[in-house]
């Protein structure tokens, strides 16, 4: 199974946020086991890096991209994704991104906690909870 993560799993594991935490961490252990294939997109390391260097340091953040890089398959958005994002009924211009990057990639599902904002989204969203559910 192949799934896009949006930003706030990513957040969720890394700024240890409760009660979402253990769901979150769970995706992305299923991921770095290889049960999964979770790919990232390409903007989400960029507000990473920008984030954990705010709140802890750059060189925490650059540990963190280059662990993030060499675990995940990171999508780049191209011309033709925001072309489709636009197109979208979508109310938020970065989850329209996020969607159309995870049907570029042919991503089943986009995990995310977010789900209201990816009703009109033609990659069906999970939340991590409901990601777990469907694969036990």
């Amino acid at each position: 199974m192949k799934i896009m993560l949006d930003l706030n799993v990513l957040l969720d594991v890394l700024q240890r946020r409760e009660p979402h935490y253990a769901d979150s961490a769970a995706v992305l252990s299923l991921a770095l086991e290889r049960k999964i294939t979770a790919c990232l997109p390409g903007h989400a390391i960029t507000t990473l890096h920008y984030v954990i260097g705010k709140a802890v340091s750059k060189a925490k953040a650059d540990a963190a991209v280059d662990w993030l890089l060499t675990r995940f398959e990171v999508i780049a958005a191209s011309k033709p994704v925001f072309l489709r994002a636009r197109s979208l009924a979508m109310a938020d211009f970065e989850d329209a991104v996020v969607a159309g990057m995870a049907l570029e990639s042919g991503c089943e599902y986009v995990v995310t906690r977010n789900l209201a904002d990816f009703e009109q989204s033609p990659v069906a969203a999970l939340l991590p909870a409901d990601l777990l559910a469907l694969l036990e």
